[in-house]
């Protein structure tokens, strides 16, 4: 076994496609630990990829993504051989979190990472209504709405793009605030925020209007306030093949009909 085949760990999700890959490339290239390997190849779709970049967040792995899903926005394109010049030459983007601290109607204060966004949605008939404060000023005093989030670039062309939020180039210092509904006002749709504002979210009339927050998939039950920023330690890097980068593919999604 070669030295460079020991710095793979491949990875992958339960799909039949996915794990017919697995054992296909570490027989080929090797298998190496997770504790032990340079690169992650993680085999899957988009969710698994994120699944395993949370995993593997500031311990100095890098993950490349291989197509074995359906949509594959951050996958790179799957080929068997020559995966080892591939990642030699693949393009590294690092991604910083959010970090979600939500306070409970019972006053329990929980944290959670989030690498897409951080989403609030109402739990009953009657829409939220929600105050939003950026780094300490009132910029929204009512939202009423079914929901609202904070995206980050990786996160911008999921459930972001879906509720018609802006999609966000992975270098740029910002983002993406974005309602997940109709809502009375005439404006408040969205707004693109520095990616160093922390904004906060109180509930208001949170016993008759709850309301539910998420990290990615942590959800957090009944919340009266939910603050988000960005992580300043915590970070994940991500490998694309040079030909089709992350930032072609934003620039391309942008533009499609």
């Amino acid at each position: 076994m070669s030295k460079a085949a020991n710095r793979f760990a491949f990875v992958s999700s339960d799909t039949a496609d996915a794990k017919a890959a697995l054992e296909s490339l570490s027989a080929r290239y090797g298998q190496a630990s997770i504790e032990d390997a340079e690169i992650v190849v993680a085999l899957g779709g988009d969710g698994f990829l994120l699944q395993t970049l949370r995993d593997t967040m500031s311990t100095g792995k890098k993950v490349y993504g291989m197509n074995r899903g359906t949509i594959g926005f951050l996958m790179n394109e799957y080929r068997a051989s020559g995966l080892t010049g591939r990642i030699a030459a693949a393009v590294a983007e690092t991604i910083r979190p959010l970090e979600m601290q939500a306070v409970t109607a019972e006053g329990e204060t929980i944290s959670a990472l989030a690498i897409n966004e951080v989403a609030l949605w109402r739990q009953s008939y009657q829409t939220a209504k929600i105050r939003i404060t950026v780094d300490g000023q009132v910029r929204l005093e009512e939202l009423n709405c079914d929901g609202v989030m904070i995206a980050t670039p990786a996160g911008s062309t999921a459930y972001n793009l879906s509720a018609h939020g802006p999609i966000l180039p992975p270098a740029a210092p910002r983002r993406a605030r974005t309602r997940a509904s109709r809502c009375r006002r005439r404006r408040g749709g969205g707004a693109l925020l520095s990616n160093k504002a922390t904004v906060r979210f109180d509930i208001l009339e949170a016993e008759k209007r709850p309301v539910n927050a998420a990290a990615d998939h942590t959800e957090v039950k009944a919340v009266t306030s939910v603050t988000v920023r960005e992580s300043p330690t915590v970070t994940a890097t991500l490998l694309f093949d040079p030909s089709h980068s992350w930032n072609e593919r934003i620039l391309a999604e942008q533009f499609r009909y």
